[in-house]
């Protein structure tokens, strides 16, 4: 007898339709997997096998061949257990061959025959709704994220055992509904505020119109300074997730299998931090089947660097496409994916080997040659894309011991809101330009005029600095940020003067 089930793969951060055909004749007891699996697809059968013999049901005799279409893509993954054993029970009539089509199915199963989460589950629900499926069956633990979509009904099951019931009509099983502002609501609280961070006003500005306009920031100080600590907040003070770019964010967590299940929405913007001895595919993504790295994981949130000079040269340089284009493209001999990737850097290094270069309370041991020697291995082309360079001191007693409590994250967060609306009327007729920073040539020269004072300050802080052209740039898009937080149309010598001061290395003195 022939039975049939409906299961998805997944490719990227999208999902496609697979049916799975399964037919029961006669022959030695054998059951053959084709359809282009990979191996844990062929090694399903015998977990499929052990799965119905552990819950109960007798392991059909004769041959079983299990047909995965469409034939000519590879198929990855577990997810394909449970669609499989439930097409061989309605094989041999164990299960309504018509009410298993009603569903998409996808689950992996353990030997005792529970049924195990999965990777991937938000994209095969968008595909399932889009290619007009009314129900999905997922494991239990998918359930509240498959729920996101809505449109379908999401069914949840426990075991196998659980799911033929559900398909007999032996168990009623009610449809899982989710809160969505609840799960936002509940999902999206911080438990880190700028106003616990004593001192380095100068560093929270310059965080402040960094995120404002979608800048990339590096930081210059001793260790100890606060470098870090004043990373990990940045996430408090960026604009609030849009319901787009919470389901895409889940999207790429859920494809990485990393969406706890007690949280299966990513409903604050993503803090990544990677070590500095990661491999140029852990960064960007990779493996025979190619899941999203850490610059995709950072989508819509924050890529933080610490000790940038101490990753690997390779590493680094492959960082600019990305940085550029907003998608990461991975090419391997059977596949080609693309994954979302737009972030904020945010890297942190010392000033020199020792870390004491210019600190006034310690002296520094190295010599001009090991400091500069330090600082060239990060790349002229990496850093033409960091707009903002800030210097972080240390911080004085006086201010560690205060008492006073730091301007809250929610206020500063107000004004980044403000300066982001803002842009994205001034850029409503330019496609692909969602902030200051993604300025172009064409943007530059329509959105940064300069009054008769901020020119020729401009001309003379170029003159004198030697700023190189790319420089010359970045100033103006940070100057545009900065009035844009004044809510100025022009920009003044104010602007200018404060955007000027965040080309540290641009400075003589560090060369």
């Amino acid at each position: 007898m022939l039975a049939k089930a409906f299961s998805a793969g997944t490719v990227g951060i999208d999902a496609y339709r697979v049916e799975i055909e399964v037919n029961h004749g006669g022959g030695d007891p054998v059951t053959v997997i084709v359809g282009l699996p990979d191996a844990a697809v062929k090694e399903s059968k015998d977990r499929v096998e052990t799965a119905l013999v552990n819950s109960g049901f007798q392991r059909p005799k004769g041959r079983l061949t299990v047909n995965l279409a469409p034939a000519d893509v590879r198929k990855e993954g577990p997810r394909f257990d449970l669609p499989i054993a439930l097409g061989t029970l309605a094989a041999v009539g164990e299960v309504p061959a018509g009410r298993l089509q009603q569903f998409w199915v996808t689950g992996e199963l353990a030997l005792s025959g529970a049924v195990r989460r999965v990777r991937g589950i938000l994209p095969v629900a968008t595909t399932a709704r889009a290619e007009g499926a009314r129900c999905l069956m997922v494991p239990r633990d998918n359930a509240a994220e498959a729920a996101l979509v809505e449109g379908i009904e999401v069914y949840g099951v426990a075991s196998l055992r659980e799911a033929v019931e559900f398909l007999g009509g032996r168990r009623q099983l009610p449809p899982v509904r989710v809160d969505h502002r609840r799960l936002f609501r509940e999902a999206s609280t911080y438990g880190e505020d700028f106003a616990e961070v004593k001192g380095q006003e100068y560093a929270k500005r310059a965080f402040e119109v960094a995120v404002a306009g979608g800048h990339n920031i590096l930081t210059i100080g001793p260790p100890g300074t606060g470098k870090t600590m004043l990373a990990r907040r940045i996430p408090t003070i960026l604009p609030p997730l849009t319901l787009e770019e919470v389901l895409e964010t889940t999207r790429i967590h859920s494809i990485a299998g990393i969406l706890p299940p007690e949280q299966p929405v990513v409903a604050r913007r993503p803090f990544r931090a990677p070590h500095h001895t990661i491999s140029d595919a852990g960064l960007l993504g990779g493996g025979s089947a190619p899941l999203p790295g850490e610059v995709s994981l950072a989508h819509n949130g924050v890529l933080f660097l610490d000790e940038l000079p101490e990753f690997h040269r390779n590493v680094l340089e492959v960082l600019r496409q990305p940085l550029e284009e907003g998608v990461v493209n991975i090419c391997r001999a059977s596949v080609s994916v693309s994954y979302p990737c737009r972030f904020m850097l945010v890297a942190a290094m010392n000033p020199c080997p020792c870390g004491y270069y210019g600190d006034p309370r310690r002296e520094c041991r190295c010599t001009p040659h090991q400091i500069q020697k330090y600082r060239n291995r990060i790349s002229g082309p990496l850093l033409d894309r960091i707009d903002i360079h800030v210097e972080v001191p240390a911080v004085s007693y006086r201010e560690l011991s205060s008492l006073s409590a730091g301007e809250p994250s929610a206020s500063i967060r107000e004004r980044v809101v403000r300066a982001r609306r803002l842009q994205e009327e001034r850029f409503a007729s330019d496609p692909g330009i969602n902030c200051n920073a993604d300025m172009g040539a064409r943007q530059l020269q329509r959105c940064c005029r300069l009054n008769s004072g901020a020119a020729a300050m401009l001309k003379e802080a170029v003159t004198r600095m030697h700023f190189s052209a790319r420089a010359y740039n970045r100033i103006l898009k940070v100057a545009r940020t900065v009035a844009d937080l004044d809510g100025a149309e022009e920009i003044g010598e104010d602007h200018l003067a404060e955007a000027v001061q965040y080309r540290t290395l641009d400075r003589q003195y560090w060369y």
